[in-house]
């Protein structure tokens, strides 16, 4: 079974639900993807409704995987840059896959997708992000084309006495 992307699906309960429940899910399982487990629904939220925001203004879409019966098992949110001399290459931000799908290729189905989805947007010539060293996503973005461009060394305070690196990769497209 393969995912079925969708570039700025129609917003309501079920995206936001399926979308947090998700980031949950990965958030839970150790995924770096902005909080630390444990994690609640409701600390999320107020997260969720800052991309939603972005999303709404137009600085942000939203890519989401869904899997056969619909349910949202990926997400991607790529930003675009509002400095005036930026413009031409976008962030790619929260690259979740849902834990039960992990190790399936989905992780390198939602990049491709968010690739092309970026090559759609007009003047784009790269996506840049950054990921938490120390959790082998370097690696992972790495075999999907991305260069590491840049380290800041201990700027994620995961925890006391726990930094890792910020890993600043780039995908020229």
């Amino acid at each position: 079974m393969a995912l079925t992307f969708e570039l700025d699906p129609p917003g309501g309960n079920d995206l936001r639900d399926g979308v947090i429940a998700l980031w949950k899910n990965v958030s839970n399982a150790g995924g770096a993807v902005g909080f630390v487990p444990p994690v609640t629904a409701e600390e999320i939220r107020p997260e969720w409704l800052r991309h939603l925001t972005a999303v709404a203004e137009g600085r942000t879409r939203l890519l989401v995987g869904r899997g056969e019966e619909g349910e949202i098992a990926a997400t991607a949110f790529l930003t675009f840059n509002s400095h005036r001399l930026m413009t031409h290459w976008i962030w790619l931000y929260t690259v979740m896959v849902h834990p039960r799908h992990q190790g399936k290729g989905y992780g390198r189905d939602l990049m491709a997708a968010a690739a092309e989805a970026a090559r759609g947007f007009e003047g784009i010539e790269a996506i840049r992000l950054t990921c938490r060293g120390g959790t082998g996503a370097d690696r992972f973005y790495a075999a999907c084309g991305y260069k590491e461009v840049g380290r800041v060394p201990g700027a994620i305070r995961v925890a006391d006495g726990d930094d890792r690196d910020d890993v600043i990769m780039l995908l020229p497209l």
